[in-house]
């Protein structure tokens, strides 16, 4: 059996039931939505403490709560949800191969957008060398035992990174009665901003050490402790413990982009898109942290919204700009997001070019340049940081010749 749908989206998080329900109310035709998971709602759903909704809901709210009011605008706007459908494939241009409870089919669709999200690499990605015992979990993991299924998880936890997300499993941790005896981070200091990390190291009584890694994990059945490297002097201890998380690092859900031909960005890992969230392939969109792994719940939300504008051009019969110009981020920079500026097309979403930084910088001066010409500098009051999404006004690359070489952009 085929379905015939006006626009598939594939991902039920933050940026996929935002961006249906920004287009279900616009669209003559079907709007669905597929999510492999039991429900809808993404991370945020088994992430359960407040922080949520700041910037797209302007509220302050839970993560379960969060992924109901997302999935409630969706469903209301008059989108489809099926859970429990797994995309595995694509039988020709804008057409999915799905498998569900329900049987296997293909799925037509007008308008595709891609919000498979990202996922922390676990242990193994990681390299982390030792014994292969029990208690060892990323984030999205423990979440899953504590806030899912109500498991214990241990008494002793040493986590791994010390990003936001880290501070995320150290709550989560505290609500399972497992206490964070170490947050480590190879960093020079924790990556999460000072508003989060002080009042964590406070509020939870957690030692966190800068310029240290987890070089091995012991135990047999199941963790007895970790052995921690000092990064400056070479120096190791064993810390004992019964419980390590692995937080961030984040890798985007990139297989089905890749499997569908989709130019790819070698520094994001995620599908190339421009300005307006289109992919290489026409009528295929993406949005959300598939393209910058990895954001905030609320900004992957906010390009689902964006998104929704370059979809209904499509769906309208307009093709949108041709040509652009490539940016590139420089080191220390990872990474930009999007990667392509289109002569006439818009701004992207909340006018902000999105980096990733792998060094510190207070009040860093950013710069960007094209075929050895200085288009703009821009001194920003906020840092930039390893672990975290630095955020550039799009005015930067305003001036860029579109018929001139790519811009690339330094962190002075």
């Amino acid at each position: 059996m085929n379905d015939q749908v006006r626009v598939a989206v594939i991902g039920g998080g933050p940026a996929g039931l935002t961006a249906a329900a920004t287009l279900a109310p616009s669209v003559d035709g079907d709007v669905l939505v597929l999510e492999r998971e039991p429900e809808t709602g993404g991370i945020p759903r088994h992430s359960d403490h407040p922080g949520y909704g700041l910037r797209d809901l302007r509220r302050f709210i839970s993560g379960p709560a969060y992924a109901r009011r997302l999935t409630g605008h969706a469903r209301d706007a008059g989108a489809r949800l099926e859970t429990e459908a797994m995309v595995t494939g694509w039988a020709g241009p804008r057409t999915l191969e799905v498998t569900s409870p329900n049987g296997r089919r293909l799925v037509q669709a007008d308008a595709v957008v891609l919000a498979t999200g990202a996922r922390e690499r676990p242990r193994p990605a990681r390299l982390i060398p030792g014994d292969r015992p029990d208690g060892v979990h990323t984030t999205g993991q423990l979440q899953n035992l504590v806030h899912l299924h109500h498991r214990e998880v241990g008494r002793r936890a040493v986590v791994v990174g010390a990003e936001l997300v880290s501070w995320s499993a150290v709550l989560t941790l505290r609500e399972a009665g497992c206490r964070t005896v170490l947050m480590t981070s190879e960093y020079d200091r924790p990556e999460a901003y000072a508003a989060f990390h002080l009042p964590g190291r406070l509020a939870f009584g957690v030692l966190v050490r800068a310029r240290t890694r987890v070089v091995a994990i012991n135990g047999r059945g199941r963790v007895t402790s970790v052995d921690i490297e000092d990064l400056g002097t070479g120096r190791r201890r064993r810390v004992p413990c019964d419980t390590v998380i692995t937080t961030g690092d984040w890798i985007p859900d990139h297989e089905l982009a890749r499997t569908g031909g989709l130019e790819m960005d070698p520094a994001t890992l995620g599908p190339r898109v421009d300005t307006s969230l289109a992919t290489s392939l026409p009528g295929v969109f993406a949005a959300g942290n598939l393209l910058h792994p990895v954001d905030t719940a609320d900004v992957a939300a906010l390009d689902g919204r964006h998104v929704a504008a370059a979809v209904l051009r499509h769906l309208a019969g307009d093709p949108g700009p041709a040509g652009g110009v490539p940016l590139v981020a420089q080191a220390p920079l990872r990474w930009v997001a999007p990667q392509l500026v289109r002569p006439g097309g818009p701004p992207p979403s909340r006018g902000r070019l999105l980096l990733w930084a792998d060094a510190f910088r207070t009040l860093p001066r950013v710069t960007a340049t094209q075929d050895g010409r200085v288009l703009a500098r821009v001194r920003l009051p906020w840092p930039a940081a390893p672990g975290r999404v630095f955020r550039v006004p799009f005015s930067i690359v305003a001036d860029a010749d579109p018929a001139g070489g790519p811009v690339h952009l330094t962190l002075e």
